[in-house]
């Protein structure tokens, strides 16, 4: 009798934070997982604890950089194809945020590189692996509709992948493309975005998990998401 292949999903920036967390549900749900991440300990610590779940390949790098995305497309090869993209990997810029006329705008464009760009270059370098009515899930922000003081670099490039998601959606009408505000987490990057403040009452990333989960099934149209407002089905 044959074994139904496991799903497989690619998961950007999963060595903390929403990433592994969602990594987690999914492993604990019989998914077979590609993660990345820029910091290799971190990521191998992930992986470690991945691994006694599920079949988990990690590849350290910078989502930004050309050739890791390929070599993440090669994985997805070997593995058999993906099931789902989760665009999570990202970059506040700097800490604190300036206003945006003084912002140094080569640190803009590194911003839009990681923000926007990569998440484009990596379904490009997937898309042969995307397997038919694949699920992209691209992680955004409500600064990315809200115009936040000091969230000019960061909020205007969600507010690009948002738009490039919608492109996206239109163009590719066989996918289940979502962008998704998982809401304020009490993580790394949101400890930088307010680096003075105590964030202990931010809820964890955990608790965006389940409206990500909902998804996964692709059941719901292509479109923008707020992760706490969706319920939760099982992939």
């Amino acid at each position: 009798m044959n074994q139904k292949p496991i799903p497989t999903a690619l998961i950007t920036g999963a060595s903390r934070g929403l990433g592994l967390a969602l990594a987690k549900a999914l492993a604990d749900r019989g998914w077979g997982l590609i993660i990345d991440a820029r910091g290799s300990e971190a990521l191998e610590a992930a992986r470690f604890e991945l691994a006694a779940i599920t079949e988990v390949t990690a590849i350290p790098g910078d989502i930004s950089d050309e050739s890791h995305r390929q070599r993440l497309a090669q994985v997805a090869k070997a593995r058999g194809g993906l099931n789902a993209v989760i665009n999570n990997a990202s970059t506040l810029g700097p800490s604190p945020q300036p206003p945006l006329l003084d912002y140094p705008l080569e640190v803009l464009a590194e911003v839009y590189r990681t923000n926007v760009i990569a998440p484009l270059g990596l379904l490009q370098a997937v898309r042969k692996q995307l397997k038919p009515g694949a699920v992209v899930i691209n992680v955004t922000s409500d600064a990315g509709v809200e115009p936040y003081e000091g969230w000019g670099g960061y909020g205007s490039s969600k507010a690009a992948l948002e738009q490039l998601s919608a492109i996206l959606a239109a163009e590719n009408p066989s996918l289940h493309i979502y962008w998704v505000d998982p809401g304020d987490m009490r993580t790394q990057m949101h400890q930088e975005a307010f680096p003075d403040e105590d964030i202990s009452d931010r809820p964890l990333p955990e608790e965006s998990v389940p409206g990500l989960l909902a998804l996964l099934p692709g059941s719901l149209p292509s479109g923008r998401y707020q992760a706490h407002q969706l319920e939760t089905e099982t992939p």
